[in-house]
């Protein structure tokens, strides 16, 4: 059964991975998950997303194996390099077009789009080497339907931006795109959750709850990743189906945030350009240091770590090192070793998690029936964050955490490859409109829209609205317009669509409207002229959108994906 071979990549900002099933759609097998880090003694789900091009922008290596090659390079090498991490932010609260640039660590610049290219294209390969080897047997990337997450907050242009980052890494080819579907980071966690046991959650001041499946059971799943904090909420169906019932929020306070707030307390430390001149001199035991807190922020405990050698050496040129300590509270030196004390931990997550309480006590304001709170991602692992937010809504639900936060996102991912329809609906993001021209009526139309034809006065450029913003938008859900040319002998029709937050925008121009996508469909057969019907159809609810206009008359057709990236 090829249609249920998936494979899901979780492309996520400060890890990613992917995991894959090979059974019918019937079986209840959990999907497999690669285990990354033999190469540095570590077995973890995901590997670091960071990814390493030489000085002639050439692909050298990924995930663990760049960090290592990155971090054993002298520092004139590692210079020359491009070292790439945490580069999924780039796209986080922008439009994105196919020219846009980010910056290596060494300060140069590359495309984008061949940085995720090239991430996605070592990760497709891995994939297909490592099934390979497993099962003893040769698979092409057609054999597999392909999941790729994304944050559920991103801008329409970055989740299109990854499509086609996958379709230039050959994960699907020109006109086999249903092969690959995008899933939104929460929604994958919470169909993995909605799986679990009791047991498969962390019991943190409460019994051994799970997740209530019963129909009418309403609850918030929070994405803590390393960039992004993802929020949506969701409603259990009949049928075990869910409903989202608000649109996605969030913001962009995830654990990296965290690790941002240690980084400026060393250079608060390491004061008077002692930290500055190491960071620039040896960015590879930098990485070091950064990579070993991720996993002292696990614990709500002292960071005890030693003091590597360089920085000690340019810090002992300035003064004795046990000086640098005397001013600053919270840290403490001791012969060789710097701890960073639990309360001064604690602090360098207060801005995170108010972040997350705020977009929390937000949906808290609705008028929504809220039972539990579900913490899912890797900065979910967390002992802090998932205490604070305990200790913050105890008293509205309950607050459940899976074991492996980490992992939830990527096996729910398989899931959604599986049955896409678990998700029964979606609210619009947006309202999205087509714009049409209609019988001018001075009593309702600006008389600056007015346009005259043979065939009489017509108002052009309004907005005819396709759906609302916040409007429950079916799966797989079609609707249907009938339109019609304005001048009888017309031989192609010229369709433009826009989408904008505003609830009913008259015409297509107004503030805040924006152009997606446009399209012309040929209507060659004139006899019926103006009565010549065309049949405008909307796919909408997936997680993306398409178009299609078909000319009844001829059976002319033309179909667009809604693009939403700018062009510049």
């Amino acid at each position: 059964m090829g249609d249920s071979y998936i494979i899901a990549i979780d492309f996520g900002t400060a890890y990613s991975g992917y995991a894959f099933n090979l059974t019918s759609r019937e079986e209840e097998i959990a999907p497999h998950l690669k285990i990354w880090g033999e190469e540095v003694g570590l077995e973890t789900p995901k590997t670091p997303t960071c990814i390493l091009f030489d000085e002639h922008e050439e692909f050298i290596s990924f995930g663990y194996e760049a960090k290592t090659d990155y971090v054993k390079m002298k520092d004139d090498e590692a210079r020359k390099k491009f070292f790439f991490e945490s580069f999924k932010m780039s796209l986080y609260g922008k439009k994105l077009n196919n020219n846009m640039t980010i910056k290596a660590a060494n300060g140069k610049s590359m495309t984008a789009l061949k940085v995720f290219i090239e991430a996605l294209r070592f990760l497709k390969d891995d994939a297909l080497k490592t099934i390979s080897a497993k099962v003893k047997k040769k698979f092409l990337t057609s054999d597999f339907t392909w999941v790729l997450t994304v944050p559920a907050i991103w801008d329409p242009s970055a989740k299109q931006f990854m499509r086609e980052a996958a379709t230039e890494a050959g994960i699907v080819t020109k006109g086999n795109e249903d092969k690959l579907i995008i899933a939104l980071e929460p929604e994958a966690a919470s169909i993995w959750c909605k799986k679990l046991p009791a047991d498969g959650f962390i019991a943190e001041n409460q019994g051994g709850d799970k997740l209530d499946q019963s129909p009418g059971t309403q609850y918030i799943v929070v994405d803590c990743g390393g960039g992004t904090i993802d929020i949506t909420v969701h409603e259990v169906q009949e049928g075990g189906a869910l409903k989202e019932l608000d649109k996605a929020s969030g913001n962009d306070q995830g654990g990296q945030n965290v690790d941002r707030k240690f980084k400026e307390f060393l250079k608060e430390i390491f004061c008077d350009g002692v930290w500055d001149e190491y960071e620039k001199n040896h960015p590879s035991e930098v990485q070091k240091i950064m990579y070993d807190f991720t996993i002292f922020k696990r614990n709500d405990d002292d960071v005890e770590f030693s003091c590597p050698y360089n920085l000690g050496q340019l810090a002992q040129k300035k003064k004795a090192i046990e000086k640098f300590f005397e001013p600053v509270q919270g840290a403490t030196w001791n012969d060789g070793s710097i701890t960073i004390l639990k309360q001064k931990l604690r602090s360098f997550f207060a801005e995170s998690l108010q972040g997350i309480t705020e977009s929390l006590e937000e949906i808290f304001k609705k008028d929504l029936r809220i039972e539990y709170i579900l913490l899912v991602g890797g900065y979910a692992g967390s002992q802090i964050l998932r205490q604070h937010i305990t200790d913050e809504f105890i008293d509205h639900c309950e607050v459940l955490c899976p074991f492996r936060p980490q992992e939830a996102i990527l096996k729910g991912a398989v899931e959604f490859g599986r049955n896409p329809a678990v998700v029964a609906s979606r609210k619009s993001a947006f309202t999205y409109g087509v714009g049409i021209t209609e019988r001018f009526d001075a009593s309702k139309h600006r008389a600056d829209k007015k346009y005259t034809n043979k065939e009489g006065d017509w108002c052009q450029d309004i907005f005819m609205k396709l759906t609302e913003i916040d409007e429950d938008v079916g799966w797989n859900e079609h609707r249907e317009h009938i339109l019609y040319p304005l001048e009888a002998d017309q031989t192609a029709l010229t369709f433009s669509f826009y989408h904008t937050e505003r609830k009913s925008p008259q015409y297509v121009d107004e503030g805040e409207v924006e152009k997606i996508s446009s399209f012309v469909v040929n209507s060659p057969d004139t006899t019926r002229g103006t009565k010549r019907e065309i049949k405008l159809t909307i796919k909408f609810g997936f997680t993306e959108m398409t178009a299609t206009a078909t000319d009844i008359d001829s059976g002319s057709t033309e179909t667009v994906e809604l693009d939403f990236m700018t062009k510049s």
